[in-house]
């Protein structure tokens, strides 16, 4: 999972870049980077990282221009080397830089075509950079000297008909504008802004989530719809031009619900749902079915797993009539360990951000609320601090239905083996992180949950849950894909791979 942006402006967009990657640094903690453009010349600064720390004073200063994309990563797949730090960049044709989320489930196909028959050399193994390059070949061959919105639209029309996955893109093309799209499906989420300037003209935003678009003092328009190109043409006379076209053949809207459940801040709107209500209903169902299976429950307090379960937890609590408390003290300095490369630092880490408020949880029957379980170590070491801190009984709810299959559209859950509910049943699980009882969301309730923000979505990616994969097996989703994905994605490579780092960042950083 990764956080974008991308923005046109008549004035220099350095400030408002680093602000917005700061806003979606939830999104990825391992690399940030921006590229802005300035009368016909690029400027590039990435690097392994969280954006604080890899944009300082100096190289705000040379990010010049009025024209720029950024980017924040965590790596699904490969290496986490700053080599793969995003924007990528390719002078043909024009120079376009593009950032990425999501993940094409056709990469290695395409790689081998584009070396084959487009005669392009892909130097990572990035499927942003194979993204990058299908769009630039596809500019390439209109063979224009100057391109229109019209060119561009259908060079976004050929990726579509190329690339297959789940991917929100935005790219900038040098002296012409900035392009972003996302997947025919709308899996991975991009929304647009705009914000009117002292002197008339506007300026135009796109972001993964509208948190973004406020925190910058922009207006949100909507969400840029499944195969939906957007374009923004820069012009010294007329200032931004914004012009739209679907550019998919058969789009359909069926967003990742994870990302209601986890990844997104809950004061982002995605597609029209607000993240916050959905989570409130959330909490609210999770209680009903506490209520309707558990009626006798001997649930003391509601406590939740900071941060993300915060609101469906208290939201639980209220409808059961049970005091909710704030029983673990979070340490704001350690990441996101979901989105940790490699087992090690995620057990490490546990330890290190949460700490139990004891007078919460002595002599007490206590329900911990987490928004989902996925490999179950985190889980496991919780209650055995919610037990050491001298809680009597230990419930535990998820917010989310099992995750029990990998994830293949850009959320880092890639190896059935490593997800602790894949073959095993709830009592089973329960048993594997030291429960004395355990409560999952329904899924049907978690789809109505978010659902009820906004009707007219009438599916969603819960591939997770039921290894319901919606871009169809027909695009090559098999036994064999899947071994791919465990070989590159399995915590022991990301381990292997993260020793090795060091040199690259310090190589990098030397420079």
């Amino acid at each position: 999972m990764c956080g974008i942006i991308g923005i046109v402006s008549n004035q220099a967009v350095n400030q408002e870049l680093y602000d917005g990657l700061t806003v979606l640094q939830h999104r990825g903690q391992d690399a940030a980077g921006i590229m802005t453009c300035d009368d016909g010349k690029v400027f590039l600064r990435k690097a392994n990282g969280l954006a604080k720390n890899v944009f300082q004073t100096r190289h705000m200063l040379r990010l010049k221009g009025n024209m720029g994309i950024g980017h924040v990563r965590y790596p699904t797949a490969g290496c986490s080397s700053s080599a793969e730090a995003q924007p990528f960049y390719v002078n043909s044709p024009y120079g376009i830089a593009l950032a990425h989320n999501g993940n094409l489930t056709n990469a290695a196909k395409i790689k081998n075509n584009l070396y084959l028959e487009d005669l392009r050399h892909i130097n990572t193994d990035s499927d942003s950079e194979i993204l990058l390059n299908v769009f630039a070949h596809e500019l390439q061959y209109l063979g224009k000297m100057r391109i229109e919105d019209n060119d561009i639209f259908e060079a976004v029309a050929a990726v579509h008909k190329r690339c297959e996955g789940g991917y929100a893109v935005v790219a900038m093309i040098t002296g012409v504008g900035m392009v972003a799209f996302r997947d025919q499906f709308g899996i991975r989420p991009l929304c647009i802004g705009e914000k009117v300037l002292d002197d008339g003209s506007k300026s135009y935003m796109v972001a993964s989530e509208s948190v973004a678009v406020d925190a910058l003092g922009y207006t949100l328009l909507r969400d840029v719809g499944p195969g939906e190109a957007v374009f923004v043409s820069i012009n010294a006379e007329s200032g931004s031009v914004l012009s739209t076209k679907q550019c998919a053949d058969n789009p359909r809207l069926t967003p990742c619900i994870f990302e209601h459940v986890y990844f997104a801040r809950p004061d982002t709107i995605l597609d029209d749902v607000h993240v916050h209500k959905a989570r409130l209903r959330m909490g609210e169902k999770l209680a009903t079915k506490i209520l309707r299976e558990w009626p006798e429950h001997d649930i003391d307090v509601v406590i939740p797993i900071p941060d993300t379960s915060r609101t469906s937890a208290s939201q639980l609590a209220y409808t059961l009539n049970i005091v909710f408390r704030e029983g673990f003290i979070k340490n704001r300095y350690i990441g996101r360990t979901f989105i940790m490369p490699g087992q090690k630092q995620r057990k490490k880490s546990v330890r290190q951000k949460l700490n139990p408020l004891k007078l919460e949880f002595e002599g007490k029957n206590v329900l911990l609320v987490d928004d989902s379980i996925v490999r179950g170590t985190t889980s496991a070491q919780i209650i055995e601090m919610a037990r050491n801190a001298g809680a009597r009984k230990v419930y535990f709810a998820s917010a989310a239905p099992p995750v029990r299959y990998p994830n293949i559209y850009g959320i880092d859950m890639p190896v059935a083996s490593e997800l602790i509910a894949h073959g095993r049943s709830e009592a089973e699980i329960a048993v594997e992180i030291g429960a004395d009882k355990l409560i999952y969301q329904d899924l049907t309730d978690l789809i109505d949950s978010v659902q009820e923000g906004n009707p007219l979505i009438k599916e969603f990616d819960t591939s997770v849950f039921d290894a319901n994969y919606v871009t169809g097996v027909a695009d090559g989703i098999d036994d064999e894909y899947f071994k791919i994905l465990e070989d590159a994605r399995c915590d022991s490579e990301k381990e292997l791979q993260s020793e090795d780092d060091d040199e690259v960042l310090g190589v990098y950083n030397s420079n």
